[in-house]
């Protein structure tokens, strides 16, 4: 389900004395977050803030906020979620793996509907989608070999499972 508004990152604490912020990104990169001029602090987009300038240093990225201009005003952010609009993301035919929770998943070859996707575990290699059915949880590669199609606004992932995910096969 395509979803208006995106979770992309925590301000896990601050940077120097003028109200900088540390995020720990939860997207591709520190450097995805500097394209964005606007935060959102809720998942409506309600309360809105603007960013001065923002960059990436190493695994997070520092961003400056209109407004906040001190440590103590930037340490009240602390634990605060931030999230994006999705229209003001350049991300191209992708899709954020928000949106893949609670897709319904099908057999390319029968069609047959596999279960549903609980949750996606992000590997060194690759991202691990979470088959829920009534037979528990299977743990699927997310590979161009098995994911044969993705339809985030059908709420729809069409794959190519290997066997022995969904059966007893060796």
């Amino acid at each position: 389900m395509i979803k208006k508004f995106i979770e992309c990152g925590e301000i896990v604490g601050t940077h120097g004395v003028r109200g900088e912020v540390r995020v720990n990104p939860w997207c591709d990169s520190p450097e995805f977050l500097r394209q964005f001029k606007v935060f959102y602090l809720d998942e409506n987009g309600e309360r809105a803030v603007t960013v001065e300038r923002a960059r990436a240093a190493n695994t997070v990225a520092l961003i400056k906020i209109q407004g906040i201009d001190s440590k103590e005003d930037a340490d009240k952010l602390r634990r605060t979620v931030l999230y994006i609009n999705r229209n003001d993301a350049d991300i191209g035919d992708r899709y954020f793996v928000q949106e893949l929770i609670g897709a319904t998943v099908y057999d390319a070859d029968s069609n047959k509907v596999l279960g549903e996707i609980s949750d996606v575990t992000n590997n060194p290699a690759n991202d691990i989608w979470h088959i829920k059915n009534e037979k528990g949880v299977h743990l699927l590669p997310a590979v161009d070999a098995v994911i044969v199609s993705v339809d985030v606004a059908a709420s729809k992932a069409v794959i190519r499972p290997m066997k022995g995910i969904f059966d007893d096969e060796d």
